[in-house]
């Protein structure tokens, strides 16, 4: 089995159980601070894990494609990846577990032809906070899963660290082996049994720390990674070689003459990292040393390293790996448009940084007169040079002397504001972020897009935007510094449109229909068939999950504190509410 047919034989199966498909989102999260990347299926519902009503039903299922970062410094070895599709069906308050779980099983067994004997699960063992999950581990047995291969672990709980939606899981695991027979009972630490699944079961709604109570809206959650089940599946020990990867793992071997035997460590990370950053590119980031754009650069540099170690100096090969990723993922169709700009933009980098590698190289060279790189000095062949500190270590090995790796730390908790959420990457979700200043900001900025709009030019579309509890920050399409004078326009129709106290209307009616009204719609693929509109007066109207006031009156005064560039072509400007 290939990766499309997966896809394509899970999203049928859960059509034909009710669910309807929804699109599969954008890399770069919408109106949510906390994490830079979506890292999974149910990133963009989070507002309807909580209750908001989604335009196309409470069954829903999709692919999502992922970026998780705090593995990069892991990649390298046979299963971790920085880019990765999900597998994810929900309900929002309809089907509980017993059903959920039902359809998980229907899936493997009687879709994907999985013989029982290879399956073991996991549930929840409990603690003070909730009951070990008997009615889990009961259907499993109903649907014929032996005692001995269900086991219970603790760590079987899903939250995030904000208050919100929580709950039990229960993982389900595959036998990868061919050639050895399945042990009867599991053992938890053995590799050949590995997890191709997960159902979350939001059960409860966390109110703070170690407080939960019963959720009134129960939802379940099943999230599959794509190459860890085909790689699976095709008895794979090494997930490089699957379908999804093994054509570009080909392309480095036939352009460096070296073989993949020999070179895994570095053909993966080549591979990953021109994968993640042509579709983090594709979704509108630039090489930057902030935010999205600082994980970009720096995962482009590391495939640059690594092809530098396979021999290559003064050739350009991003672009021509590339190509590979285009031709795997043709569904994926905005790859397409995009391709001109992707490359483009690879191709600039990698040259960019083959000018500060030398450098870096150099720099290096001076170091090694100590016998010690200290912490600082690390930091710095990082900072301004690019150079993992793994890198640093590696090459002070070869030079005889050590690294101050701990001094490193030190220094790189200093700018924790620049690569905290980078490296962690961990899922916060913005569960917790619909708070009556958000949703204000949040209202502001549709007043503020269609401000830009009027002011600058009907061509401007939003290239992004982030809104926390403080400020509003809008990103959009244009290719110099505003004026004092285009600044206090914008600011002053804001304003002049909140004195007027509008109402703002939501409507649910077809994609079609909201196009047809003139809607506007950065963020299209995000809601299906089916989406909201809101309307502020005659003055704006935009697709959007909402949520947001009800009347202008309640946003108080707008205030344009930062205008600034944010990439080539890109403005943004930064707004509070007074």
């Amino acid at each position: 089995m290939n990766r499309k047919q997966l896809i394509d034989k899970y999203i049928e199966f859960f059509k034909s159980k009710g669910h309807v498909e929804i699109k599969n989102s954008s890399l770069v999260p919408e109106n949510d601070s906390t994490v830079l990347f979506t890292t999974a299926g149910m990133h963009p519902l989070v507002p309807y894990l909580l209750g908001q009503k989604h335009p196309s039903g409470k069954r829903l299922v999709n692919v999502q494609r992922c970026i998780r970062t705090g593995d990069i410094d892991e990649v390298g070895d046979a299963y971790h990846h920085t880019f990765f599709e999900m597998l994810g069906n929900w309900s929002l308050g309809d089907y509980w577990k017993e059903e959920a779980i039902e359809f998980t099983f229907e899936f493997l067994i009687k879709v994907l032809n999985i013989p029982l004997e290879r399956l073991a699960v996991s549930i929840f063992s409990g603690n003070e906070d909730a009951p070990k999950d008997i009615g889990a581990k009961k259907i499993w047995k109903k649907l014929g899963i032996s005692e001995e291969r269900i086991f219970a672990v603790d760590d079987n709980w899903w939250e995030t660290p904000n208050p919100g939606p929580c709950g039990p899981d229960t993982e389900i695991f595959y036998w990868k082996l061919n050639n050895v027979s399945v042990p009867k009972e599991v053992n938890p630490n053995d590799d050949n049994w590995v997890e191709i699944g997960n159902d979350v079961l939001m059960q409860y709604i966390k109110i703070k720390e170690n407080n939960y109570e019963e959720a009134k809206q129960k939802n379940i959650d099943f999230g599959g990674g794509v190459e860890r089940i085909i790689a699976s599946l095709n008895g794979l020990n090494d997930n490089y070689l699957a379908d999804m990867w093994k054509p570009i793992i080909d392309e480095i071997e036939h352009l460096s003459g070296k073989e993949y035997k020999d070179y895994k460590k570095e053909m993966r990370i080549i591979a990953d990292h021109i994968k993640a950053s042509v579709f983090i590119i594709s979704d509108g980031v630039l090489p930057s040393n902030t935010e999205q754009g600082y994980v970009l650069r720096r995962l482009i540099r590391r495939a640059v390293m690594n092809l530098k170690r396979l021999g290559f100096v003064d050739i350009s090969l991003m672009g021509p790996i590339a190509e590979k990723v285009f031709e795997i993922y043709k569904d994926y169709k905005h790859l397409k448009f995009e391709k001109k700009k992707i490359l483009n933009e690879l191709n600039k980098e990698e040259e960019k940084f083959k000018k500060t590698l030398e450098k870096g190289l150099n720099e290096f060279k001076k170091m090694c007169s100590d016998k010690l790189i200290s912490g600082k000095n690390s930091f710095l062949l990082f900072q301004s040079y690019g150079f993992p500190i793994e890198m640093t270590v590696e090459l002070a090995k070869e030079c005889g002397i050590d690294v101050d790796v701990k001094g490193f730390e030190k220094e790189s908790k200093k700018h924790q504001d620049l690569s905290r959420t980078a490296r962690e990457g961990k899922f916060k979700s913005g569960l917790a972020d619909n708070t009556d200043a958000t949703i204000k900001l949040h209202t502001a900025a549709h007043l503020l897009a269609e401000a830009i709009r009027r002011i600058l030019g009907k061509n401007i579309v939003q290239k992004g935007s982030n809104i926390t509890t403080e400020r509003l920050r809008f990103d959009f399409n244009f290719d110099r510094k505003l004026t004092d004078e285009e600044k206090n326009k914008i600011e002053k129709l804001v304003n002049e449109m909140i004195s007027k106290n509008l109402e703002v209307k939501k409507e649910e009616m077809s994609l079609k229909e909201a196009k047809k009204q003139g809607a506007q719609g950065v963020f299209e693929d995000k809601y299906g068939n089916k989406v909201f509109v809101y309307s502020i007066g005659d003055f704006s109207k935009e697709i959007c999950a909402g949520p947001h006031v009800n009347n202008l009156g309640k946003l108080g005064k707008f205030r344009i504190v930062k205008e600034e560039s944010s990439s080539s072509g890109v403005r943004r400007i930064k707004g509070v509410l007074e």
